[in-house]
């Protein structure tokens, strides 16, 4: 156990009263000397683009060096399965964890604590925090010199007045880009200034800030009734999977826990899903059908429209309807990040990176992409796949397999892959879908495509076959043991409605 070695070796250290204290080099001070750092003159520092140089080429007697852009789904996964005996592994990402995105919509109401979805960079590969060579950087990739191969970043300060970010190089003998996408507003004026994207783990915290606030604002004396029913209504833009779990955890919250513990604002509370086309697209009618009456079921006020404005307190759709709400949460789909849209190599249909069979983007070399950043181009006859999580998996699984065997095989150094045989193709085969419209309820579809025919459930069996695939899927027994206990908290407490 962890806490037992660090006990020993805290008893030795007190045990040991060396006569001459030795002259060394502190392991942290070794590994900061591999970074070439630039003169500074007291005027320069915290005031440089290049405060410090970055990391080198790699020699060949030292191992190859995979960076990796991003730690979403499939950068985590790659990094997870990266055989750290090969290769050293660089990640680069505005964020030290991996969000478990499928549950983040139970963390907004309290069904699930915040940290029970987020899972540590360093304990999803331990070399990172050990390895000589291996790095975490919280750090945003600005551009990318395939030619030179080495990354430009500059540091992500989150806020903080006293340092100003700057920026550093980072040579690679492979590049992986998993950058991710960013929310897609479809040019909407107001939806980034005004609505909130369930995407990330302080998107939900905003939410339930903003949510618990309203509750609690709306039961102060002097607020009107049209005040009320303004401050308490949720509207959530998009119906799939992650809107229409989320308007059914939120459902959930106000039947079970506002309706007992706000009695006096407990008729104002409303929850509203706007959607252009039809809910779940991708499921089977049967089972759309199906949500689509528990929802109502619960409350949920279904709108089929197209948002044309948004404004600081409603949104107007393209009928001239207009929509006052206290808490607008948006969820209409993701599109390419600015990165993403700088790179200049070709692009798949929809502005994604574009990337062969074996998940390489062809025009250049050692540089492969996966995930939602990616697609695969026009000329391999395949479709690009759909943003999803398990395709992100898949991916970086795949590629990390793929990595390894060109390591072992002597090709991990840069331009030493050029004649390489990849082997096999990456092929994609889609699992099925899940989503929860609360109550106790879910959907599990397990058709292949929306074109085939096969297995779809609903109903609390599902429901049940929803959390249990979800809690063996959490990536450590950590997260497993949290998400467990704070499911069997809530179901005998209820959920925590403290706004902290």
């Amino acid at each position: 156990m962890t806490w037992l070695r660090n006990f020993i070796q805290l008893s030795a250290n007190f045990s040991r009263q060396p006569s001459v204290k030795p002259t060394f080099t502190p392991p942290s001070l070794t590994r900061l000397l591999q970074f070439s750092t630039e003169s500074q003159s007291p005027a320069t520092v915290g005031n440089s683009a290049n405060k410090y140089a970055g990391l080198g080429p790699t020699k060949g007697d030292e191992k190859p060096r995979v960076v990796v852009l991003g730690s979403g789904w499939a950068g985590c996964r790659l990094i997870k399965d990266i055989d750290t005996k090969i290769y050293d592994v660089v990640c680069v990402s505005p964020r030290n964890h991996m969000v478990f995105t499928p549950l983040l919509a139970s963390t907004c109401v309290g069904t699930l604590e915040f940290r029970s979805v987020a899972e540590p960079i360093g304990r999803i590969q331990p070399a990172i925090s050990r390895e000589p060579g291996s790095y975490f950087f919280l750090s945003n990739c600005t551009r990318a010199d395939f030619q030179n191969q080495e990354v430009h970043c500059q540091t992500v300060i989150d806020g903080v007045d006293t340092l100003n970010p700057w920026g550093f190089k980072i040579s690679y003998d492979k590049l992986v880009i998993a950058a991710g996408a960013e929310a897609s507003t479809f040019g909407i004026k107001g939806a980034k200034e005004h609505a909130i994207f369930l995407r990330e783990v302080h998107h939900a915290q905003e939410i339930r800030r903003k949510l618990l606030l309203n509750l609690m604002l709306s039961d102060v004396p002097g607020v009107t009734d049209e005040e009320k029913r303004r401050l308490l209504h949720c509207v959530v833009v998009g119906g799939g999977p992650t809107g229409v779990e989320f308007s059914g955890e939120l459902s959930d919250f106000i039947m079970k826990d506002v309706r007992q513990r706000y009695a006096h604002v407990k008729d104002y509370i409303r929850v509203t899903l706007v959607e252009a086309n039809e809910i779940l697209s991708s499921f089977d009618d049967r089972l759309r059908t199906y949500a689509i009456k528990q929802l109502t079921k619960s409350g949920v006020h279904l709108v089929r429209g197209i948002v044309k404005d948004v404004q600081p307190q409603k949104i107007i759709l393209s009928d001239g309807t207009d929509i006052p709400y206290g808490l607008l949460v948006w969820s209409t789909g993701v599109g390419p990040s600015p990165f993403v849209k700088s790179l200049d190599i070709p692009k798949a249909p929809g502005g994604r990176i574009g990337i062969n069979e074996w998940l390489q983007v062809p025009s250049v070399q050692d540089v492969f992409a996966i995930g939602d950043c990616s697609g695969f181009l026009e000329s391999t006859g395949k479709p690009v796949l759909p943003a999803l999580a398990q395709v992100a998996e898949r991916q970086g699984k795949y590629l990390a397999k793929l990595l390894n065997r060109i390591g072992k095989a002597g090709g991990g150094h840069a331009n030493a892959a050029k004649e390489m045989d990849f082997g096999a193709p990456f092929v994609y085969r889609h699992l099925g879908s899940m989503a929860t419209v609360g109550r106790y309820k879910a959907l599990v579809d397990l058709r292949k495509s929306k074109e085939e025919k096969g297995l779809s459930l609903a109903g609390f069996t599902s429901w049940f076959i929803w959390r249990s695939a979800y809690l063996t899927r959490v990536i450590s027994w950590r997260n497993r043991f949290y998400v467990a206990i704070n499911w069997l908290t809530t179901f005998v407490f209820g959920r925590d409605i403290s706004r902290i």
